[in-house]
């Protein structure tokens, strides 16, 4: 179990509807997401991935501990919010960690989102089959 330290780094991280609130401690690299570790939250392989991918970059795989709260979306859109989360929250720590994350495309934001349904359509973009008879 992590122990709540009063010093930490905070990233705020979004992908579609999913909001992710990350809090960086310096430890042993221990990731809590909603009280529980990431790998019970997280079973495939490529979502660990990506949430650690961060810290790969960096070269911080165990220096900090991470408390992440994460709400909306689904398993994708979540994995995709923590990992925008630490990322920023590790562009806090130094200016060569900013640097290394941009150019990775960690700081990025992903901004797209589902389209909404349009009248007289089936889905965003799907009309109706046509008949010419």
């Amino acid at each position: 179990m992590i122990e709540k330290q009063k010093e930490y780094l905070h990233g705020t991280g979004r992908r579609k509807c999913a909001v992710a609130q990350v809090k960086l401690y310096s430890g042993n690299g221990a990731i809590l997401v909603d009280g529980a570790p990431f790998e019970e939250r997280f079973h495939r392989v490529q979502y660990r991935q990506a949430i650690l991918k961060p810290f790969e970059v960096t070269g911080t795989m165990s220096k900090f501990d991470a408390v992440i709260k994460v709400n909306g979306g689904g398993i994708t859109g979540q994995c995709e919010a923590i990992r925008h989360g630490i990322a920023r929250a590790l562009s806090e720590v130094d200016e060569k960690y900013h640097s290394l994350l941009r150019e990775n495309g960690l700081l990025t934001r992903d901004s797209r989102i589902k389209e909404r349904k349009k009248p007289g359509l089936k889905r965003a973009r799907k009309a109706p089959q046509y008949t010419k008879r």
